[in-house]
């Protein structure tokens, strides 16, 4: 096992691992106890009580976070026709169909979302393989396959974040860096809370939402009290 450096050390003294912490007392924390010399990301983990074996019980989903990840998206567009103006005008850092799709095919990956028209998307799909394992491929669950492609690039731009459950019903997701003031922290985590909530699927039984986690970039992991957001 890995011996954890003392910066880390002192960091998760800061933590009481038998307490479970407010939304606001846990996102002051992971801004004190970010032990790296950069702008590290916080970063929510849900565990839930779900079964993504079962179709309807699989989570996926986006969310425009309040205040943004801190981070600038760079986005490809997969249009044509008038559209690839539109994306132009939105901000899309790359707009495009066949000389894309022949890029990625080549090992290009330097974006970080794709959005796709729907008219494109028997295109894209040739790219599955690729994309697929990397989480690129665009989804109509995340907004990202779509003719509104204004709508779509401006809520990557202004921080629109993406989650998915994995096997083990874990939600992964970043909700700023550790420079946001704490306010903001928690408003988007508080933002992103709210949503998983609402995507409960309605064969789920017992208790939903197990355990809640935040932490920052090679950070201690922080408990949040799950018991006072269901109240």
């Amino acid at each position: 096992m890995a011996k954890k450096g003392k910066k880390l050390q002192d960091a998760a003294k800061l933590v009481d691992r038998n307490t479970a912490y407010t939304v606001a007392a846990a996102t002051e924390l992971a801004k004190s106890t970010s032990s790296v010399n950069f702008d590290a990301t916080v970063e929510v983990a849900f565990n839930l009580n779900i079964d993504t074996r079962k179709n309807d019980q699989q989570i996926r989903g986006a969310v425009v976070l309040p205040n943004g990840t801190g981070k600038t998206q760079k986005v490809l567009v997969f249009a044509k026709g008038e559209k690839i103006k539109e994306a132009e005008a939105a901000g899309a850092d790359f707009v495009g169909d066949a000389e894309y799709i022949q890029k990625i095919q080549g090992g290009w990956f330097d974006f970080d979302v794709i959005v796709a028209t729907p008219d494109m998307m028997g295109e894209v799909g040739k790219l599955g393989r690729v994309l697929g394992p990397k989480g690129l491929m665009p989804n109509p669950k995340t907004g990202t396959v779509t003719f509104d492609v204004t709508k779509a690039v401006n809520e990557i731009k202004a921080g629109k974040v993406e989650y998915r459950a994995d096997k083990a019903g874990i939600v992964h997701a970043p909700i700023g860096k550790v420079s946001f003031d704490a306010a903001k922290l928690a408003e988007n985590l508080n933002t992103i809370i709210e949503v998983i909530q609402k995507a409960k699927p309605a064969t789920a039984k017992g208790v939903y939402l197990k355990s809640l986690h935040v932490t920052s970039t090679m950070g201690p992991s922080i408990k949040v009290d799950t018991q006072s957001l269901t109240k």
